[in-house]
């Protein structure tokens, strides 16, 4: 009998990993689907966007990495207290996704001439900009988020971070000491340390 969820996603950290943490977390059974790059053309069609990551469950498709995280945070009660709270963990968890793709957009620029012109621009304004935004969110937090506990915004966050660190070529934690004590936090977990222990480390 197969999984009762299925991760469809590139054999990657990438925007899989925020939702494998999760389900791992959870201790929700689920089949990690990686699938190679030469496969994807062919695979493409059947997804709902044409892209992935995707989650099969009960046969039901989502498609949408954060979408996902969202659903999957109220599968393992990873969620606010109240309205507001889910207000402010959404804010996070899309925050840290937004500089996601801030530092994605460095990685993936082609154009050697753009990408020496942004690299300026992104160690020097962006990156120390939500470095310190974040890392005092997580200092009033006491080493999470939001609301001074475990979050699913602490779980992206976590499952980002390394793929991020990949793109930059750097560890962008280095001066976010209360960001670290997020990542501990979140690593120290018995279900998530199994994982991380255990995954593979391809970024």
């Amino acid at each position: 009998m197969s999984p009762p969820y299925k991760l469809s996603y590139f054999d990657i950290m990438g925007l899989g990993e925020p939702i494998r943490i999760l389900l791992s977390y959870g201790g929700l059974d689920f089949e990690d689907f990686r699938v190679p790059r030469e496969n994807w053309p062919n695979l493409k069609p059947s997804m709902p966007m044409g892209q992935m990551p995707v989650l099969e469950h009960n046969g039901k498709v989502a498609h949408q990495s954060m979408a996902i995280c969202r659903y999957l945070a109220k599968q393992v009660k990873l969620t606010g207290k109240d309205d507001w709270e889910d207000l402010e963990i959404d804010a996070m968890a899309d925050t840290v996704n937004d500089f996601r793709q801030k530092v994605g957009k460095y990685h993936y620029e082609s154009d050697e001439k753009l990408k020496a012109e942004y690299e300026k621009l992104l160690f020097s304004e962006v990156a120390p900009f939500y470095l310190e935004k974040l890392d005092a969110q997580a200092k009033q937090n006491g080493g999470y988020l939001v609301g001074g506990r475990l979050t699913w915004a602490d779980l992206v966050f976590v499952g980002l971070i390394d793929y991020m660190n990949f793109m930059a070529k750097k560890d962008l934690l280095a001066t976010a000491p209360n960001l670290e004590k997020v990542k501990e936090n979140v690593a120290n977990v018995p279900n998530v340390k199994k994982y991380l222990e255990t995954r593979p480390n391809k970024h």
